[in-house]
């Protein structure tokens, strides 16, 4: 299942503490990816893809809750799975990375692991997707631009290199999931999105992400008051 990127940002939030985010994004040529294998929380993120084993990305982000190192934790999921050969398995947590594909994936697959960040692939028309979707996310850091919108710019880079390499299969789909340790009075909507069937999915995604910011932020104004009282049964649907 084609490629996706993990990774882990630290940040000041508006009353000047520190935090951490989490997030992660996929794209590919089957439908319903966001399905199957982005997983995120405040203490990580993990992708599984290849022939993919849901497990390993549900049990991964349980572990990491539960204060296992993302290495720790993915490996020993691997080392329980007898179909490892044909997985890839990456992820993040607050202090490190990792990444793994099993040498029975299907060309082109790979991984690679840089700051703060994970990207895998298979099924590709070459190495540079994955490289040029790293090197997107890298040029981001430091920029204005939350990190969905990031994410999404990250995975345009690698589709345009040329991404799935099955031109033959027309539905596609992606999905992007944001994770923070900032306890926010209401956490964005916007920050877990998918696009489970279309030709387009990138452009999508990045339309839906579009949308639903603007409906978000719409809505808070509209119904502001209500939020700050906690009295959402009072607002009309």
């Amino acid at each position: 299942m084609t490629f996706s990127i993990c990774v882990r940002e630290e940040y000041e939030d508006e009353s000047g503490d520190d935090q951490t985010r989490f997030g992660v994004a996929v794209t590919t040529r089957l439908p319903a990816v966001g399905t199957l294998c982005p997983f995120a929380s405040e203490n990580g993120a993990v992708a599984t893809q290849s022939l993919v084993n849901i497990e390993l990305g549900r049990k991964g982000v349980e572990y990491l809750d539960d204060g296992l190192g993302v290495e720790d934790a993915l490996q020993s999921l691997l080392n329980a799975d007898d179909g490892a050969a044909q997985r890839q398995l990456h992820g993040v947590d607050a202090e490190g990375t990792f990444a793994f594909s099993g040498d029975e994936s299907k060309d082109w697959y790979g991984h690679l692991e840089g700051e703060g960040f994970t990207v895998a692939g298979n099924l590709l028309t070459g190495e540079s997707v994955v490289e040029e979707t790293a090197d997107a996310y890298r040029d981001s850091r430091g920029g204005d631009a939350p990190l969905a919108e990031r994410l999404v710019d990250a995975l345009a880079a690698g589709h345009a290199e040329g991404g799935d390499k099955r031109e033959e299969l027309r539905v596609q789909s992606a999905a992007l999931i944001v994770e923070t340790t900032e306890d926010r009075e209401m956490e964005p909507y916007y920050h877990d999105l998918r696009v489970d069937a279309t030709e387009t999915p990138v452009a999508d995604l990045r339309e839906t992400y579009e949308l639903a910011k603007e409906g978000f932020e719409a809505a808070v104004e509209r119904y502001e008051e209500a939020f700050e009282d906690d009295e959402l049964d009072d607002v009309d649907e």
